[in-house]
């Protein structure tokens, strides 16, 4: 078990990487590139969120959801191309396969075979799913580059290109209610007042999660993480951790409680897990951030995400105490990573963290404590 677990945790612990990899869309407050995680994390809600006319089951969204998390690992070695740039469309697509190869190849065996066929089935559209996972992942930058009241031209032109020959100049028929959505924008008028409506109000608006910055810092140290980056990573580690969820726990429903438990630090912001902070203070802004959030949806989602994200506030369902001993975890392995990150700045000791981080993952996922405790262990005792 422990060979296994080292595998999954190299690989889980290389997908850092793609927190550095820059596109071509602009944040909707146009204060820097967007990077390849958060775009993840914010197609993943996409499609968590969207009605889609051949989506007819929830097993097809968390398929979907699942295709798009994993979709843009390639960019670790292969990088980003823009899609208003001209490229050699053979070479990217020799040098995404061999990025394939070598991430994927991280996973045991078996993993590492599901999840390598999961993302050929993207890249090459195979299926129904992996053709809708494929529209979603256009459609989220378009609205992105398109919603800000100040769009930037350079933004809006790579979307009218792309709307007219691109990749997306099929909308018109596969998706018209997200094209009038999108041209609704472009031309400068008040977008269809419809259920689609609604959800983009929520999505536009969640696109401030990006610039939410944790007390972590990435695994290179260049820079503090975001809770949007955060929280595609997390999601990540269910995916491939599922398999030490405890007994009744649904993994589909973990992804999902892991794509928006952090949505409300739009408003309450974050709170260090190792800082000092008035806790009944906190908890009442992020009531109140979750009340204004979610009410953004139609009635029926806005009801069903925000009891999701009650359930894990509350840590007592086993899904719920899955996905806090989840969150727990990439903190720890990037404090190791970048020499010591927050706990050097906050001076956390091995008794607190046992405290803080080990008592939730040794409540959710036992095993996961197993293999994380000695780690942190030889650290602290390499710095003294």
């Amino acid at each position: 078990m422990t060979q296994r677990l080292n595998a999954q945790m190299a690989f889980l612990c290389e997908a850092d990487c793609l927190k550095s990899i820059d596109r071509q869309n602009v944040l909707q407050d146009h204060s820097r590139p967007e990077n390849s995680a958060e775009h993840s994390w914010h197609a993943a809600l996409f499609a968590l969120i969207l009605d889609y006319p051949t989506v007819k089951s929830d097993a097809q969204r968390d398929e979907i959801i699942s295709l798009i998390l994993i979709h843009d690992l390639v960019e670790i070695d292969a990088g980003d191309h823009p899609i208003h740039l001209e490229h050699n469309h053979a070479a990217i697509a020799e040098a995404e396969s061999e990025a394939a190869d070598r991430l994927f190849g991280l996973l045991p065996d078996t993993q590492s075979k599901l999840m390598r066929a999961s993302w050929s089935s993207f890249e090459n559209a195979e299926t129904e799913v992996a053709k809708t996972a494929k529209l979603i992942d256009y459609f989220q930058p378009m609205i992105q580059a398109s919603a800000p009241s100040n769009a930037r031209p350079d933004q809006t032109d790579v979307v009218r290109e792309n709307l007219r020959s691109g990749r997306a100049k099929n909308f018109p028929d596969v998706w018209p209610e997200a094209y009038s959505q999108v041209t609704s924008l472009l031309d400068g008028c008040d977008r269809p007042e419809t259920r689609m409506g609604q959800q983009l109000d929520f999505l536009i608006e969640a696109d401030r999660l990006k610039s939410i910055y944790r007390a972590t810092r990435l695994h290179n140290n260049s820079r503090f993480e975001n809770s949007a980056e955060h929280s595609w990573h997390i999601a990540l580690y269910a995916l491939i951790l599922s398999e030490y969820a405890p007994l009744g726990c649904d993994i589909t429903r973990v992804i999902r409680m892991l794509l928006i438990h952090d949505i409300v630090e739009i408003d309450a912001g974050d709170a260090p897990i190792h800082g000092d902070f008035d806790a009944d203070e906190m908890h009442k802004k992020e009531l109140a951030a979750a009340d204004r959030l979610f009410g953004l949806l139609p009635q029926d989602q806005a009801k069903e995400l925000r009891n999701l994200w009650d359930e894990f506030e509350a840590i007592q369902t086993p899904d719920a105490k899955f996905a806090k001993a989840l969150d727990r975890m990439p903190s720890p392995l990037a404090n190791i990573a970048n020499g010591g990150g927050s706990w050097t700045e906050y001076d956390v000791t091995l008794d607190h963290l046992d405290k803080r981080v080990g008592i939730p993952i040794e409540r959710g996922a036992p095993e996961l404590w197993q293999w994380l405790r000695p780690v942190i262990q030889n650290w602290y005792r390499e710095q003294t």
